[in-house]
């Protein structure tokens, strides 16, 4: 044992210093108090860089770290999202044999049919914009809530633990099958740790619930059964990942080059016919119309961390005397359109019969849609990182260090975004990324040896 410490002193030493930094960050933080957010953030990601370096050798104590750091928000509230309360709400609902897709939060407040002894609580810390508005989350995401709040005894505290659990054991699927993807790519699968072990993951996945984590679990389960040939099993694994949350819907196109036409039909039919399995409990007749409004509000209503979206505005605003809110709503039109485009080029000029090239496509078409994107969470930037594991990209790293500064807007009473803290964050994640894009195409090498820089 002492031998055991002399030898990892350092790595034990900051894995306690996370420890302690994300119990101060669990249960002594409040998303409003920025400067403290930004400071426990930039040291969480200088300890993380320093443990990846020191400790990249020793699989089962990265493994310990990551859950450790994980099970110190156990018995946390959530503090940077209130997200959950809408969960506990959706989850309640369906226990009490409601469809959640066909009634507001407001709708149903106060209706006899709706039993609960915390509504209340629940229905103020969703807030007011979730409350009025249909349920946006898929079917084996709303099936989630529903046996957390029922193994949690309808209470918050319950729940929450529950979720918690279930969000914990993705993390640990991901890193399973990430691994094995990663040494079927011939890679050490020791990288995927950059994903296990990074703070905007553990805060925003098990500290904050958001579902990403269970999504990318079985999309990764998914791409390490494609990787084996074995596509018939990873359709429905694929479709899981969807009916979680529908972002990997995007990728669709892109197995077409990958499989042939022949094998992508049946593919997609095995997806639709999951899909339909999950779907059928929750369909009525108003289904489609209320989930297709909710989702469209993220296109056409919200704008939060956005980068190309916010320079438009402010050229249209102060040059073109646009309306901010007719803004929004004309260039939420453009962005599923622009994203299609993105997705049929890069589905018909990319080799996407190699599975490295197959990825690098994904990571490239859902970071075109996150830049023309008006709305981009930090939790969203996870996607990116899971996907830039599998390829030599490493921008979405630098992105999850970079976000935090998009959380000044809540440190303002009427939550308003800081656009030159935005514009640093991006100036320093498109250096990056242009960096990496020259380096990888060899452009850097060219260019030191047409000047001598050598």
């Amino acid at each position: 044992m002492l031998s055991y410490w002399k030898l990892h002193k350092l790595p034990i030493l900051l894995v306690l210093g996370n420890i302690l930094l994300y119990a101060v960050f669990s249960f002594g933080l409040q998303r409003e108090d920025f400067l403290n957010l930004l400071l426990l953030f930039s040291l969480l990601f200088l300890s993380y860089a320093k443990t990846m370096a020191l400790g990249q050798q020793n699989f089962n104590f990265l493994l310990g770290a990551g859950i450790l750091c994980r099970l110190v928000f156990l018995c946390a509230t959530p503090n940077l999202s209130q997200d959950f309360y809408r969960f506990i709400w959706d989850g309640q609902l369906i226990n009490q044999g409601i469809n959640p897709y066909l009634y507001t939060p407001n709708e149903i407040m106060g209706n006899a049919l709706f039993h609960s002894s915390n509504s209340a609580v629940l229905h103020e810390g969703m807030g007011s914009l979730s409350a009025k508005h249909y349920s946006n989350y898929p079917p084996l995401n709303q099936i989630i809530f529903a046996i957390s709040t029922f193994l949690g005894g309808g209470s918050v505290f319950g729940s929450i633990v529950v979720m918690r659990l279930f969000i914990l054991g993705a993390d640990i699927g991901t890193l399973y099958f990430g691994g094995k993807l990663l040494g079927h790519l011939g890679r050490s699968p020791k990288e995927i740790f950059w994903y296990f072990l990074n703070p905007l993951v553990i805060i925003e996945l098990t500290g904050n619930l958001h579902f990403e984590g269970v999504m990318l679990f079985f999309f990764v389960w998914a791409m390490y059964l494609v990787s084996l040939g074995k596509w018939k099993w990873a359709a429905p694994v694929y479709a899981l990942s969807i009916l979680l949350k529908l972002v990997p819907i995007l990728f669709l196109p892109l197995f077409l080059r990958h499989f042939g036409i022949k094998r992508s039909v049946f593919f997609y039919l095995g997806i639709g016919l999951t899909a339909l399995v999950f779907l059928l409990p929750f369909y009525s007749a108003e289904f489609f119309d209320n989930y297709g409004k909710s989702i469209g509000l993220w296109f056409s209503n919200f704008e939060f961390n956005a980068s190309l979206y916010n320079l438009i505005k402010i050229i249209g605003i102060d040059f073109f005397d646009a309306k901010p809110w007719l803004l929004v709503k004309s260039y939420g039109k453009i962005v599923p359109m622009a994203t299609i485009a993105i997705a049929l080029g890069l589905t018909f000029f990319r080799k996407n019969q190699n599975l490295p090239i197959l990825l690098g496509s994904m990571l490239a078409l859902l970071s075109s849609y996150y830049i023309f994107s008006s709305t981009v969470h930090p939790w969203y930037i996870i996607f990116l990182i899971v996907l830039g594991v599998f390829t030599t990209y490493r921008f979405a790293m630098v992105w999850s260090a970079m976000a935090v500064l998009s959380y000044f807007a809540y440190s303002h009473p009427d939550f308003r975004e800081n656009l030159w803290l935005l514009a640093l964050e991006y100036l320093v994640v498109f250096g990056y990324l242009l960096y990496e894009l020259l380096k990888n195409h060899n452009t850097l090498q060219h260019f030191r040896k047409k000047f001598n820089l050598d």
